[in-house]
């Protein structure tokens, strides 16, 4: 595996470059940042909020903040991918980019297939954002963070001209756990036990376990956890409500586990996300 890693003091920008013969995302996967996925070479698939999409070469993803997504390996692991991360305070100090940008700051994700023109344009700035990130000359984060907004904007102008209906689901089986998540997405504050949705939905606990790890890449616990935390996240950044309310505001019993939980999904205590003002 070879690559490279930036991601500034703020944590508002990152740029990840790397070829890889496999990788499956370890840990929960969300952001408070707009993520660029470019497929490089190779195969993903891409679990994003409720559904399985097939990602290949030339293809861009585009991730809202908050929305829970993985990659797995798929049937070809080797792979070569750009990611970049990026806050919204830093595409525009006055708002200008509000209609430029707008096809993905109204949608959770954008699946971008780029024609071979756009391709070449769109392989040219991100190799010229991976060339100033080895090379970092002096002024090379404020040229890099024009260029990914160059690109953002490129890939916005193509969804436009291009908006395709969203991909179907690969399987039945596919479909049907999607449909678990969906609920799961819209009831994560009530009960959510691997036999109560089993049950529910018409399925074994053991074919909703296996499959449900298989299509997601979580595990069923797992998912429901990062929905959870996910929820309070957005809670402590957007309210003054108590922790321990939002806690159970987003289905935790006791506000020891919520803490535990919060800690392994994220990497910090709940209260380092309280906005300061």
């Amino acid at each position: 595996m070879e690559g490279l890693y930036f991601e500034n003091n703020a944590g508002t920008f990152l740029v990840s470059h790397r070829k890889a013969l496999s990788h499956h995302m370890p840990d929960s996967h969300f952001h408070s940042t707009y993520e660029l996925f470019y497929l490089m070479s190779g195969q993903r698939e891409f679990f994003i909020k409720d559904r399985t999409v097939t990602v290949n070469e030339g293809d861009i993803v585009i991730i809202a903040p908050n929305i829970l997504h993985r990659t797995t390996n798929a049937e070809r692991p080797k792979h070569e991918r750009f990611i970049m991360n990026m806050h919204e305070q830093l595409f525009s100090p006055d708002g200008s980019h509000k209609e430029a940008l707008r096809p993905m700051l109204e949608r959770d994700y954008l699946i971008v297939n780029g024609s071979l023109r756009d391709r070449l344009a769109i392989e040219s700035l991100s190799r010229a954002i991976i060339q100033e990130m080895q090379e970092r000359r002096s002024g090379y984060e404020l040229l890099v963070k024009s260029l990914a907004v160059q690109l953002l904007v490129m890939c916005c102008r193509h969804y436009e001209q291009n908006a395709a209906e969203p991909p179907a689901s690969p399987s039945p089986m596919h479909e049907r756990i999607s449909e678990i998540v969906r609920y799961i997405n819209e009831h994560y504050s009530e009960e959510l036990s691997l036999h109560l949705l089993a049950d529910r939905f018409y399925v074994s606990p053991y074919y909703l376990s296996r499959f449900f790890k298989e299509v997601t890449g979580f595990a069923f616990v797992e998912y429901v956890n990062s929905v959870r935390i996910k929820e309070a996240k957005k809670l402590l950044e957007s309210s003054s409500m108590k922790v321990n309310l939002i806690a159970r505001k987003v289905g935790f019993g006791s506000v020891t586990h919520f803490g535990r939980v919060f800690k392994a999904v994220t990497g910090n205590a709940p209260l380092h996300y309280r906005r300061k003002g």
